[in-house]
């Protein structure tokens, strides 16, 4: 079977991240905002798109 060495690292990389947060969602999820602010980033957010009502 074909593996891709990049898909295995990212993998890895999660894991690792999932277990140092003993695979508590939350507390990943409040790592990743502390991170995107630290990063001086400009985050952007989209508005969500209207649906259309087609005409019957």
């Amino acid at each position: 079977m074909w593996k891709d060495e990049i898909l295995d690292e990212i993998h890895q990389f999660r894991e690792e991240h999932a277990k140092s947060f003993n695979y508590d969602l939350d507390a990943m999820f409040e790592d990743w905002q502390k991170k995107q602010l630290e990063s001086g980033r400009k985050v952007v957010s989209f508005v969500p798109k209207q649906k259309m009502n087609p005409k019957k």
